[in-house]
């Protein structure tokens, strides 16, 4: 879908690829209400190459894999390609809307939807458009159920339930419904604004949990822990910044902050986490020759 829709504003003779804006926009910060590039941007941009909330998908698509050795294709492989599609959406929102006062508009009336709504008809006609616009409405379907049964499975392994009988996963299953519901009739831009640092902020905690994992079995963690620790001082800066949602303190005292809680952050898994697997490998072996010598 996103490589249609780019093929064809590529093709266009109506539109073309960032055909309003030169180079020098690209470091200018152009947010129509003057908000700060650093942190809002990583914030704003929240199901890119970092996302949390396809993060919290892990444990069901870890089921899915036959080998650990696969997992670098299949996340990683994930986090490269929802990274392309964000820049295509990017890409696509400013070239076929021409200019930010045009984009603007389009968002003032009728959301988000209304920008794919008007770039899938515009660029591809009534059929294309109905295709491009049914896979944008799949995907937050089918994200929405991987998300539920996800969180079905780790409440189910956290109280220890079984979920091989329907019951069971009725007791787990109508709960989370009963949340979904209520949260469908809260105002969708008031849930997008807390969203945006929740999934960034789950974001952060995956990826502090695979670090302290590498970290446990003496691997390259710098993967992970490099992420994390920029990720952290994002949310952090923004959360201590934002007078919407945080506390409203200066962006230098913010960000200061949140540098040096990434450092204590780092040092603190660093020194709990480093080795630790080799002595939990080393404890089993220990409790296995004792039990056979009992």
């Amino acid at each position: 879908m996103s490589v249609g829709l780019m093929t064809a504003i590529g093709l266009s003779d109506e539109h073309t690829v960032m055909g309003g804006f030169e180079m020098s926009d690209m470091f200018t910060n152009m947010n129509p209400d003057d908000m700060p590039l650093w942190p809002a941007l990583f914030i704003t941009i929240a199901c890119g190459e970092i996302s949390g909330f396809h993060a919290t998908q892990s444990p069901l698509m870890a089921r899915c894999i036959e080998n650990e050795n696969n997992g670098r294709f299949v996340f990683y492989g994930a986090m490269i390609g929802e990274g392309i599609i964000a820049l295509i959406w990017c890409t696509i929102a400013l070239s076929f809307f021409g200019s930010l006062e045009e984009l603007n508009a389009a968002v003032a009336n009728g959301g988000p939807g209304n920008v794919v709504y008007g770039a899938s008809f515009g660029l591809l006609g009534v059929f294309g458009g109905v295709i491009a616009f049914l896979g944008v409405v799949i995907l937050p379907i089918t994200s929405g159920d991987t998300a539920f049964r996800s969180s079905r499975l780790i409440l189910a392994e956290y109280f220890n339930m079984e979920q091989k009988t329907l019951r069971n996963r009725l007791i787990v299953a109508i709960p989370l419904f009963v949340v979904g519901g209520i949260l469908t009739q809260v105002d969708f831009g008031i849930i997008w604004r807390y969203f945006g640092f929740a999934n960034q902020a789950t974001a952060v905690m995956m990826l502090w949990t695979a670090s302290a994992y590498l970290l446990r079995h003496n691997k390259l963690h710098w993967i992970t822990t490099l992420p994390a620790m920029f990720m952290t001082t994002v949310c952090v800066t923004f959360i201590l910044n934002n007078s919407t949602l945080g506390f409203g303190l200066p962006m230098n005292v913010s960000t200061i902050a949140g540098l040096i809680f990434t450092l204590s952050v780092t040092g603190l898994i660093i020194k709990t986490s480093k080795g630790k697997g080799e002595e939990d490998l080393a404890d089993e072996d220990n409790s296995e020759g004792v039990t056979k010598t009992a």
